[in-house]
């Protein structure tokens, strides 16, 4: 029941029968700095970025592809050593723990961030495809939610992500996590140390739904709310089935939504074209998870 999937099914510690495949304990495919997040997210000396295996959205598109859906690489670890992972992230100067995909272990996640000993600010990474129920769980424990808003439209969403109330579902989600981080707050270096900035990756062939999901963003976020506009697209996973979406956006389709964008006056971040590399996903390696 952890995310709108609401499978209903039994988990064990290392297997589950639901759709993300995974029992309750977490699987870590990788625990490093990250440096390729947002600039007040990332900073010099990078994000502690821990990227959890598996995910609720099965998005045929995914940078992630060979963790989120194949679930090809990942350690299983226990909640101690999660905090452990935690800690170790901090004291290699990460300037936050990022929280990639954790939604499916996240009963986990919230014991381990107790756990821990540093506290550096905790960001929320995820797809935007969330039960307000868990979120409401981890009220108190996040400090900044990065979740994604892909789609307005629900059909576009089944055939990409197969979720046929995401757009319903993310909305909600990204309102809640607002509410609970407030607006956007920030150290004397311009690092983040609280807030919410909602995403939006660009999909060639669908530029009417970036901007019905700007039009959406402009008409509901609340004040200091900010908007990350992602121009990395490359195809990855299954994207090569759908032609439509089996290339990079032109320089048309980003300049018209970034044009959108900057008409509603929305605050925050717009990402330069050159992003769209295979070079800035990270390796699916056990780094920083193996012995």
């Amino acid at each position: 029941m952890l995310c709108p999937r609401a499978c209903k099914v039994r988990r064990t510690e290392t297997e589950g029968a639901g759709f993300c495949g995974l029992g309750t304990d977490p699987v870590v495919a990788r625990a490093a700095l990250h440096f390729w997040e947002e600039p007040c997210i990332s900073g010099k000396r990078g994000s502690g970025a821990v990227f959890f295996t598996g995910c609720c959205l099965k998005c045929v598109f995914c940078q992630n592809y060979q963790i989120s859906t194949e679930r090809a690489v990942g350690k299983p670890v226990g909640v101690r050593e999660l905090a452990d992972i935690f800690d170790r992230l901090a004291e290699q100067g990460a300037h936050n723990l990022n929280l990639v995909s954790p939604t499916q272990f996240v009963p986990a996640v919230i014991e381990a961030l107790k756990l821990r000993k540093s506290r550096i600010p905790v960001v929320y990474n995820s797809g935007g495809y969330e039960s307000l129920e868990t979120l409401k769980l981890l009220e108190g424990l996040i400090d900044i939610y990065l979740p994604d808003l892909k789609y307005a439209d629900d059909p576009i969403a089944l055939k990409y992500s197969g979720a046929p109330d995401y757009a319903e579902r993310a909305k909600a989600c990204v309102l809640e996590m607002a509410r609970q981080t407030g607006p956007a707050q920030f150290d004397d270096d311009g690092m983040m140390t609280r807030g919410t900035i909602v995403r939006h990756l660009i999909l060639p062939g669908n530029t009417r739904n970036s901007l019905a999901v700007l039009d959406w963003l402009g008409e509901n976020l609340p004040d200091g709310v900010l908007v990350s506009l992602m121009a990395q697209y490359v195809p990855c996973g299954k994207a090569a089935d759908y032609p439509e979406i089996n290339r990079r956006i032109t320089k048309r389709e980003y300049q018209k939504v970034q044009e959108h964008l900057f008409r509603l006056n929305l605050d925050g971040f717009v990402q330069e074209m050159k992003s769209a590399s295979r070079s800035f996903i990270p390796p699916f390696n056990l780094d920083g998870v193996s012995d």
